[in-house]
């Protein structure tokens, strides 16, 4: 007669080991749970700020080239010295200044106004000189010109108009005459000019038979000294 096997008994230990195991995992993932998605998120620029593609333009900048206004030379560097005008002998106002960077200073506009006149670039209290032989017609203190002077020439056929004085030479009164070259004035920003930009407003008017200085037909000055 065969004898009945025993049922096989796993241990109470092992039993015990392996419920533990179990529980020390669920807490686990209840705690940390499964690994999430990593999620990329990239920066979004607003339409106004966001780069845009530069597009050159070879065109010739034709509205530039007219309005160009005049440089002071930079300090150091070489330039071309222009010290008279062939017409009629004149002389530049301001030592240094070259007649070429007056080109198209004439044509630009003041707001509502036109500029008839160039502008010179120079150092605060840097001399100006007259440019022919001539009266002054009157010293006269303006709103838009500052400290100005207007001076005719010996012919009464033409007058030259200096403008944003810093102050007028000593001894400078109406009716006083004046030679080339005499200093008759001194740059600076008075009137209108803007405070940080020093310089000369420098105009030439052609007279009529009546010789008034505050009438006349204004002519580019670039012309006047070019030719």
């Amino acid at each position: 007669m065969a004898r009945k096997r025993a049922p096989h008994r796993v241990p109470l230990a092992s039993l015990f080991v392996a419920f533990c195991a179990g529980a020390f995992a669920m807490a686990a993932l209840s705690h940390y749970g499964p690994p999430k998605p990593v999620v990329r998120i990239e920066a979004q620029l607003d339409d106004d700020v966001r780069p845009k593609p530069v597009i050159a333009d070879t065109r010739p900048n034709v509205e530039a080239a007219a309005t160009k206004t005049a440089r002071a030379p930079s300090i150091g560097a070489e330039r071309v010295v222009a010290t008279t005008g062939a017409a009629k002998n004149l002389r530049v106002p301001i030592d240094g200044s070259d007649i070429d960077s007056w080109k198209g200073g004439f044509q630009e506009r003041r707001g509502n106004r036109p500029h008839e006149a160039v502008d010179i670039l120079a150092p605060r209290n840097t001399p100006i000189h007259a440019v022919t032989d001539g009266t002054i017609a009157k010293l006269f203190v303006s709103k838009l010109g500052g400290n100005t002077i207007y001076q005719i020439d010996p012919s009464a056929q033409f007058e030259y108009y200096y403008a944003h004085l810093e102050r007028y030479a000593d001894g400078l009164h109406d009716g006083r005459t004046v030679s080339k070259g005499d200093i008759i004035g001194y740059v600076g920003t008075s009137g209108n000019a803007p405070p940080n930009t020093p310089h000369l407003h420098f105009g030439v008017f052609q007279l009529d038979e009546s010789g008034r200085w505050w009438e006349g037909k204004a002519i580019d000055p670039y012309e006047v000294f070019r030719k």
